[in-house]
């Protein structure tokens, strides 16, 4: 999307230090929960995407999530993604719509699944299906198109009434 004016920005989950979440744990005992939450609350629209494990989103995903509450997700748009090394990804989706609104968030209607995960790019990193292409530029679009209505809306809520 940086070709349309946009940023973003990947958290590869595997790559940081995160403890296994505990409510308990001090500040310092935390890893880099704080610098990655404070990535998601800046963000204007998150996608939150994971491998299909046993049918439903990884750990590491998970892990991570329980960390955030309603400041991190409440007033931003957020698509969901899963990809899978056979065919089924779908209760994975399902799963990830639910905890996604215990805390507040604001799902697409739009969600994108993509199976047998080992053969949908080609050599380059290119979707090799055009279909799934299509899907996932629309994914995409309307993902930035509910951020971009999301925070109109939150700019109109903190105008100034005498502004008018």
């Amino acid at each position: 999307m940086r070709d349309r004016g946009r940023e973003t920005d990947l958290l590869a989950l595997g790559d940081v230090s995160l403890p296994l979440y505990h409510p308990d744990r001090e500040a310092d005992e935390r890893g880099e929960a704080a610098a990655l939450i404070a990535r998601v609350e800046a963000a204007d629209g998150v996608v939150f995407g994971s491998p299909v494990y046993h049918g439903t989103i990884s750990s590491t995903l998970k892990n991570f999530h329980d960390y955030c509450g309603y400041d991190e997700y409440e007033d931003t748009a957020i698509g969901l993604l899963a990809v899978a090394g056979g065919a089924s990804y779908g209760a994975t989706l399902e799963h990830m719509r639910a905890t996604i609104r215990s805390v507040h968030g604001n799902c697409i209607p739009e969600q994108l699944g993509i199976a047998n995960v080992d053969g949908a790019f080609d050599d380059r990193g290119a979707f090799a299906d055009e279909s799934l292409a299509e899907r996932a530029t629309a994914f995409a679009e309307s993902l930035v198109a509910r951020a971009d209505r999301t925070r109109s809306a939150d700019a109109a809520t903190l105008a100034d009434p005498a502004d008018d």
